[in-house]
C-alpha cells in the first residue's frame, strides 16, 4: 500500500507566500489559449520570478489577443503548415512551458517539449492512459528536465492543512473517506469535456479530485470498484468510484458531468473527523470534530485564483535543479493513470489514443 501524503507542501517552506521569489527569473511559455491558460497565466503574473515570454496558438491571431491580455512577449500562430506551439518549442529563450491543451493532445505535446529541452508543467488528466504516462517520465528522466502533472489543489492551504491534519493522528485511524464533484456541463459534441477524441468525460477532467482526497488521507487503494453512466458518445457523464484498502478502509467518490453537488469531502477517523467547506477542489473552510463535541473551524486565504502555489513549485524545483516535485511525484501520476485505466475497463470507456 502506498503512503498518504503525510508531509504537506506549505510546513516545509520558510515563507508559504507563493509571490516570494526564490532564484532565477525563468521565462514561461504557454501552450494553448483556452479557459484554464487564461486562469493559470493570470497566477503566473503575480509570481517575480516568472516571466510572461511566449504563447501559442492555432490561430496566429488568437496568440496575439492572448498575448496582449497577459502580457506575453511573445505570440506564435500556425504558419505555412507549421503548428504554434512547434513555433514556440523551437524558441530558445522558453525555459519551462504550461501545456494546457485537451487530454489527448498532451503525450504528443509533451514529448516534443522535452525533445526541445524544455522543462514542463501539464495540465491534468496527465495522459490519456498509462502508457502515454509512463513514456513522458522515462523521457524526462532521460533528458534530464522537469516534468510535473498541474493538479493545483495538492498545493492549496486548505488541502494541505487537511493532509496535515489527518497525518497528525488527532482523528485516530482513518477508517473512510468520500468525496464529490460535479456540474452540469452543457452537452455539445465537440466540446473538450465530451468529445471522445479529446478524451471527454468525467473521469479524465474532474475525478483526480476526489481521489486526491483517498489518496492524500489513504494513499492509493489495493481495489477500485466503478460504476457510471456513458452516453452515446461513448464518454462517462458521471461516475462512482468505491476505493477499497487491505487495512479495512474505503474511499467512495462521486464525480459527475450531469449534475450539482455539495461538492465536500469527509475523512472519518476513530477519534473525529474533518469535512471540508467550499468546493473539494479548493476548500476555503475545515471543519474539524474530535469526538460528538469540539467542533472547530479552520479558514483559509489563497493567492490569486489558487494556481499561484503549484507555479511556484515548478518554478522553486527547477532553479534548484529538481527534475520532479517531491510534493507531485511523477510516481502518482502513473499510478492515476494506471488507476483510471482500470476503471475505464470496467466502465467500457476507451479513447482513440487507446489504440496507439
Amino acid at each position: 500500500m502506498s503512503a498518504p501524503i503525510a508531509t504537506p507542501w506549505l510546513s516545509t517552506q520558510s515563507d508559504p507566500d507563493p509571490r516570494s521569489a526564490t532564484g532565477k527569473r525563468l521565462r514561461w511559455g504557454v501552450i494553448a489559449t483556452g479557459g484554464i491558460a487564461r486562469s493559470v497565466s493570470q497566477d503566473l503574473a503575480l509570481l517575480p520570478d516568472a516571466e510572461l515570454y511566449a504563447v501559442s496558438s492555432r490561430s496566429q491571431g488568437t496568440a496575439e489577443s492572448f498575448a496582449a491580455d497577459y502580457g506575453f512577449a511573445k505570440a506564435y500562430g500556425d504558419d505555412d503548415g507549421v503548428p504554434g506551439s512547434q513555433r514556440l518549442l523551437a524558441d530558445g529563450s522558453v525555459d519551462v512551458v504550461y501545456v494546457a491543451t485537451p487530454h489527448a493532445q498532451h503525450h504528443q505535446i509533451v514529448l516534443a517539449a522535452l525533445n526541445a529541452g524544455k522543462h514542463v508543467l501539464c495540465e491534468k488528466a496527465f495522459t490519456i492512459n498509462g502508457r502515454e504516462a509512463s513514456e513522458l517520465v522515462a523521457l524526462a528522466r532521460e533528458r534530464k528536465l522537469f516534468l510535473m502533472e498541474a493538479v493545483w489543489s495538492r498545493f492549496l492551504p486548505g488541502m494541505q492543512r487537511a493532509f496535515e491534519i489527518a497525518a497528525s493522528g488527532e482523528l485516530g485511524d482513518v477508517h473512510w473517506v468520500t468525496a464529490d464533484l460535479g456540474f452540469p456541463a452543457p452537452y455539445s459534441p465537440t466540446s473538450r469535456l465530451w468529445a471522445r477524441q479529446d478524451g471527454g468525460g468525467a473521469l479524465l477532467d474532474i475525478s483526480v479530485y476526489p481521489l486526491l482526497w483517498a489518496v492524500g488521507t489513504l494513499g492509493f487503494p489495493q481495489t477500485v470498484s466503478a460504476t457510471g453512466f456513458i452516453n452515446d458518445d461513448g464518454v462517462d457523464a458521471q461516475n462512482a468510484l468505491t476505493l477499497g484498502y487491505n487495512h479495512g478502509a474505503q474511499a467512495q467518490l462521486t464525480s459527475s458531468l450531469l449534475a450539482y453537488g455539495p461538492r465536500t469531502a469527509t475523512v472519518a477517523g476513530s477519534l473525529g473527523y474533518l469535512q471540508s467547506v467550499g468546493s473539494i477542489n479548493n476548500p476555503r473552510e475545515l471543519v474539524i470534530g474530535v469526538g460528538r463535541e469540539g467542533l472547530r473551524t479552520e479558514a483559509f486565504d489563497v493567492v490569486g485564483i489558487g494556481y499561484t502555489y503549484e507555479l511556484r513549485e515548478v518554478t522553486r524545483c527547477i532553479q534548484q535543479g529538481l527534475t520532479e516535485s517531491p510534493v507531485m511525484p511523477l510516481e502518482d501520476s502513473i499510478k492515476t493513470m494506471r488507476l483510471f485505466d482500470g476503471v475505464r475497463g470496467q466502465l467500457g470507456v476507451s479513447y482513440p489514443n487507446d489504440a496507439h
